[in-house]
């Protein structure tokens, strides 16, 4: 059976969409056996809202910052991980300064 483009309806804002054949595919490969219920629109909106896109959470949303002190000038910063202590942090300055 031929796939082909299907028009859905968005539950959320009710705009017809384009669920491609490429969509569909991709769908497929992942095991997804639902369409989607959201317009991309609505779909970015909800995962914006949630703060990240899932998978990982590098879409996009904030990220969680920590609180640390620079082992070369000894600043109070900001790092987007919890540090453990057993290795140094460096603020951006400086991390960026060592890395040329």
């Amino acid at each position: 059976m031929a796939i082909s483009d299907k028009d859905l309806t968005c539950r959320d804002c009710g705009a017809v969409f384009v669920f491609t054949t490429g969509e569909q595919e991709f769908f497929a490969s992942k095991g997804f056996t639902n369409e989607p219920s959201r317009c991309p629109a609505c779909r970015g909106a909800r995962r914006n809202q949630q703060g990240g896109g899932g998978g990982g959470g590098f879409g996009g949303g904030q990220r969680e910052m920590h609180p640390a002190v620079c082992a070369q000038c000894g600043i109070d910063t900001q790092v987007p991980f919890l540090p453990r202590g057993d290795k140094p942090v460096y603020c951006s300055d400086c991390f960026s300064a060592m890395r040329r």
